[in-house]
Parts: structure tokens; sequence; C-alpha cells
């Protein structure tokens, strides 16, 4: 079932893209009022895991405790930013496993196929499982050398086959967002997007600008969940800090959802 929202920053997904625990838990305390997700992806993950491997052991318990910190932090808003992409066997203990830490939702590639969609469907537990398409940094030549086709017809192939395996949303561009919101088999699929870029913040980045939306738009496009990291968590110096920055992105969505 499509995800409600109570309000506009309920849609606002910030990276938690940081190496550093500290970092992590004070962009969490400066912006939960201001988002309604944080996601957690391969940064932080495998920095925490490093630093709990490597690290003598009084240290590595310092750090092991601020990650329970973190993880109570973020507890019902947490995105686990996993992109599981392998066999069905490992995708379903991993999805289990995963599940285990109650995120809101965590998510596997498309590629890896139908059957590790459903085991990790099957094994969510409370979360929701979102399914990402094409990488929103992929052009359209490099989309065509990799998957055979351009980014707008793969985002749709991957989405038909992940609908049917039960999936709560797709990750994909905006561009690619708006095409699926305009054929009624999504309907019920949360979609959320990457290359997010308000107005006023259009400095250039890895993403592909062909595919990118401002809030306003990605909103009107029927697009759900915008996820926008260094607009907001390194805003430029006239928006006033992060909280501004993000209430900004917020206002924008209200604008256009009314």
């Amino acid at each position: 079932m499509r995800m409600q929202f109570s309000k506009p920053s309920d849609r606002i997904v910030l990276p938690l893209d940081v190496s550093n625990l500290d970092k992590a838990i004070a962009l969490v305390s400066a912006l939960a009022p201001f988002v309604g997700v944080f996601k957690v992806g391969f940064e932080a993950i495998y920095s925490t895991m490093a630093d709990l491997l490597t690290l003598d052991w009084e240290n590595a318990l310092e750090r092991l405790q601020k990650a329970r910190m973190l993880a109570r932090a973020i507890s019902g808003k947490g995105f686990l930013d996993v992109k599981l992409n392998d066999i069905k066997n490992t995708v379903e203990k991993a999805a289990e496993a995963v599940a285990r830490t109650h995120p809101r939702m965590f998510n596997l590639h498309a590629t890896a196929g139908q059957e590790a969609i459903r085991a990790a469907v099957e094994k969510k537990g409370d979360a929701l499982v979102f399914v990402v398409t094409v990488l929103t940094s992929i052009k359209k030549d490099e989309c065509v050398s990799i998957f055979g086709d351009e980014p707008s017809v793969k985002v749709l192939q991957f989405a038909d086959f992940s609908v049917d395996c039960g999936v709560d949303g797709i990750i994909c561009a905006p561009a690619e967002g708006s095409l699926l919101r305009k054929s009624s088999k999504f309907d019920g699929l949360t979609i959320a997007t990457p290359n997010i870029r308000p107005t006023w913040d259009n400095r250039p980045d890895d993403q592909d600008v062909a595919r990118q939306l401002t809030p306003r738009i990605a909103i009107l496009a029927g697009i759900d969940m915008l996820v926008c990291g260094r607009p907001i968590t390194k805003p430029l110096a006239e928006i006033g800090g992060s909280a501004n920055a993000a209430r900004r992105i917020s206002d924008e969505i209200a604008k256009a959802l009314s």
C-alpha cells in the first residue's frame, strides 16, 4: 500500500553519508524535526563495522555504544540503504538479518532478480521493501551499455516485475518516477527519488542532471519521497544552516501538495 504522510517534511529522506558516528548523531539531533527518514548507507555502515573490528577494545566499545545511540535516535525513521544484490538464498538470509534491526525500510537491487526480490519481501518483517532500479548517477549511454536500453525503458521494466513480487516501493530518478505515476499498475507503490535539487542549489555533483527534478516538480509529478542530501547537510552560506534548508524544501513540498 502506498505510504501516507502526515506532514510535508515526512517526505524528505536525508542521507547520513558520513563515516563518523558523532557527525551522524549530530545530524539526526539537529534535523529530526525537519525530515521524515534518515538513510544509512554504505559509508556509515562499513565505517562503523571497520571501527568495531579494528579498534582496540575500549574504543570499539565506545563506537558500539554510539551505534546503538544512533539506532535509537532514528527508530521509526531509519532507512537501511543496503542495496542487496545476490542469489536468492543470500538475499533471503540478509533480508532476515536486516529485518531484525526493525528499520522503517530497506532496499535491494532489481537486478538481483524476481526470486531474490520475493525472498526479501517474505523476510522483511515489519519493514518496507524498496527496489533500486537504475542508479541516478548512470547516464543514458552508460545505461544502454549496462542494461541494453535507456533508463526510461529499464526503470519501467524493473518496476513492472518488482510490483508483481510484492514490493512496497521503487527507487529511481525523478524523471522516471514521473513516468511510473502515469501507469495505474504502480498506484499502490511508494516512489522515492534521489537526484532532487532545489532551484537555489545548482552545484554540480555526480548525478545525471538530465534525470533531475526540483522538489516542487517532483511532488507535482506524483513522487512520494525525496532523497535530498548535500543541499541540507552542506547548505550554501546564504541559506542559513541545515535546518533552514530542510524547512525551505518542506515549504516547497507543501506548496506543491496544495
